[in-house]
């Protein structure tokens, strides 16, 4: 295994984020493996900006896993680094919430050991890309405005060589992905939101409210459903859309085939749009113009030691409760009388 490296995204907050990245650290020193931080920051940085994911890639020396020890914000970070490199996310669970990262502290040797023995399965999970009418921006200013956030801003999304652009796509394609959700959301307090969404290069609708998301099937129990949406299985191909307080009697989500696209516009009376990918500030939309969100050329691809159990970890931990009618009737169809 000697030559081979492993990228490492820690949430330093914790105590026991550190400890489990020395636990990293200590086997692939045994194994003869080089380990790389990846997307640090810290609190004195200031106005400094974080590396893209190709920078953040290139300088940990491209590894052949990102490791990534926190809660699901975590292991946001180290997908979006790991995806530009088409390699695999290993997520380490110390968080509070835990839908992507299933590994516990107490499996790290045993996960390592099966993934360079080439022993685990690779859950691949749809991403998001962007395409815009003109390169994104972030104004001078926003991280004082975000300066109680998360670590230094990232840099806006440079646009993809025209080689690397997806097939039939007007506009400019960004270097970006996400594994949640791509979120237009009002700029200012005061100032709604007016986007127009065009579904098929048909306008769909109108929308004067707090936000749209748009989500992947992983990212449909993050925002997606504090707004209202649909859960959707990790496994299906497809894209779902959701309004955010809407200014109007349709408030529905509506959910797309993962070869169709999502289009919105900034309206003309509309305030200033600000554009997250996974929960980060990536640009920001004046009246005029537009985004579109599609699926992303490559998966995202999740190490796994074992099945994933979606639907008990779902009920886990959104706390599920059940119906009290229904609790003195709750055997399993395979005990049913006959």
């Amino acid at each position: 295994m000697t030559g081979q490296r492993i990228g490492l995204v820690v949430h330093e907050g914790r105590a026991a984020a550190v400890a489990a990245a020395g636990a990293v650290r200590r086997w692939a020193a045994d194994h003869s493996i080089g380990v790389s931080d990846i997307d640090v920051w810290e609190p004195s940085w200031g106005q400094r900006q974080r590396r893209n994911a190709g920078d953040e890639a290139e300088a940990a020396g491209h590894p052949a896993l990102v490791v990534t020890i926190g809660g699901d914000g975590t292991f946001l970070r180290g997908a979006r680094i790991a995806a530009k490199d088409g390699v695999p996310v290993l997520g380490i669970n110390v968080g509070r919430v835990g839908f992507l990262t299933e590994i516990e502290p107490t499996e790290i040797d045993m996960a390592l050991d099966a993934f360079f023995a080439d022993r685990v399965q690779l859950d691949e999970r749809l991403m998001l890309t962007l395409c815009a009418s003109r390169p994104l921006e972030i104004p001078g200013g926003m991280e004082a405005l975000l300066r109680y956030g998360r670590g230094p801003l990232l840099p806006p999304p440079p646009p993809l060589p025209r080689s690397a652009e997806p097939v039939g796509q007007p506009g400019v394609a960004l270097d970006v992905t996400a594994l949640n959700d791509i979120v237009l959301e009002k700029l200012a307090r005061d100032r709604q939101a007016s986007l127009g969404v065009y579904l098929d290069d048909t306008l769909f609708a109108s929308y004067s409210a707090d936000a749209l998301v748009v989500a992947s099937p992983t990212g449909s129990t993050a925002y997606n459903f504090a707004a209202g949406g649909p859960i959707l299985s990790p496994r299906l191909g497809a894209l779902v859309f959701t309004p955010v307080a809407p200014h109007m009697v349709f408030n529905r989500s509506l959910v797309l085939a993962a070869d169709e696209a999502v289009t919105v516009r900034v309206l003309d009376r509309s305030g200033q749009v600000a554009v997250s990918v996974d929960g980060q500030l990536r640009g920001v939309l004046d009246p005029g113009d537009w985004v579109t969100v599609l699926p992303a050329r490559e998966p995202a691809r999740l190490v796994r030691l074992r099945p994933s159990r979606f639907y008990s970890r779902l009920r886990e931990r959104f706390s599920l409760a059940d119906a009290p009618a229904a609790v003195a009737d709750s055997r399993r169809p395979d005990q049913a009388d006959g």
